[in-house]
């Protein structure tokens, strides 16, 4: 997901997004834990687009509003 994909989304729509994608990586880790887990990719792909949307909600609550 890209950056310019999450800054379209609402707050509510962020929150939803990052609850999903912590259940997800969650799940990847039980799955590497018990050695079945497919793309190993995915884990840091994952990680990377929590990263992504808590950086845009935290750009949102220090400027407001979407800029």
């Amino acid at each position: 997901m890209k950056a310019s994909e999450i800054r379209k989304l609402s707050a509510a729509e962020l929150d939803a997004k990052l609850v999903e994608l912590k259940d997800e990586l969650f799940k990847l880790r039980f799955q590497q834990a018990v050695n079945q887990l497919d793309n190993p990719m995915r884990i840091s792909a994952v990680k990377k687009d929590i990263a992504r949307i808590k950086t845009v909600q935290r750009d949102i609550e220090l400027h407001g509003t979407k800029a």
